[in-house]
């Protein structure tokens, strides 16, 4: 991948489309931010050596236009002095250099397109990576909160469903239950004492008239 395409597609992304599909978005927003300045490093390299290219095309442009305009003064100074041989000398070097110069013009003018692309991804880039360092802590932030929103919700989850505390309800249910079993069971065995001794007074008040009844007849 280029480093223009690299470039492209770190302007382009949506950052929180990227934090959606990684795994760990604190360390995705680390490397996005490790490889936008890396690239920001390259361009910005590019960028001055291209600058310093274009200085040496004007340079060399300039040079051979000032050899071009040397040429025709002597070409002119041969032509007063009727020395047209030296002029026709003076006036092909003069053409040699100024196709030159023309030659230096024309890549001067490619070159500053360079310079200017170079510069426009340059300021993209430093736009670009200012951007992400102002939303990076806010965008860890609202990913540490919704981890814990999501602990969060879990753990209650688990506290309505959780084996411990069914078994614990269970528990209560059942000792619930022995309490009424023996409560019960101690009613019964109070009801059967009582008749045992309504049983005995009964067999009492037998005796007594059976007892009476034999004094009477003597017996």
């Amino acid at each position: 991948m280029s480093i223009f395409d690299r470039i492209t597609r770190i302007i382009k992304s949506n950052l929180n489309d990227l934090l959606d599909k990684a795994e760990d978005p604190e360390k995705m927003l680390k490397q996005l931010l490790e490889e936008a300045n890396n690239d920001l490093i390259e361009v910005k390299t590019q960028t001055a050596a291209a600058i310093a290219q274009l200085k040496q095309l004007e340079a060399k442009a300039q040079e051979n236009e000032t050899e071009a305009q040397k040429w025709a003064a002597k070409a002119e100074l041969a032509v007063s002095k009727g020395e047209d041989d030296l002029a026709r000398e003076a006036l092909s070097r003069k053409k040699v250099a100024q196709t030159t110069a023309d030659g230096f013009k024309a890549q001067v003018e490619g070159q500053q397109k360079n310079v200017d692309m170079l510069k426009g991804h340059l300021n993209d880039l430093e736009a670009k990576i200012a951007e992400m360092n102002v939303k990076k802590d806010l965008l860890i932030a609202r990913h540490r909160r919704a981890e814990a929103e999501k602990n969060l919700q879990t753990t209650m989850g688990k506290m309505s469903t959780t084996n411990a505390v069914s078994a614990f309800e269970r528990m209560e249910r059942k000792v619930n239950e022995e309490e009424a079993r023996a409560s019960a069971l101690g009613e019964l065995n109070t009801d059967s004492l009582d008749d045992k001794f309504k049983k005995l007074e009964s067999h009492a008040d037998v005796d007594d008239e059976l007892a009476a009844l034999k004094a009477k007849l003597g017996k």
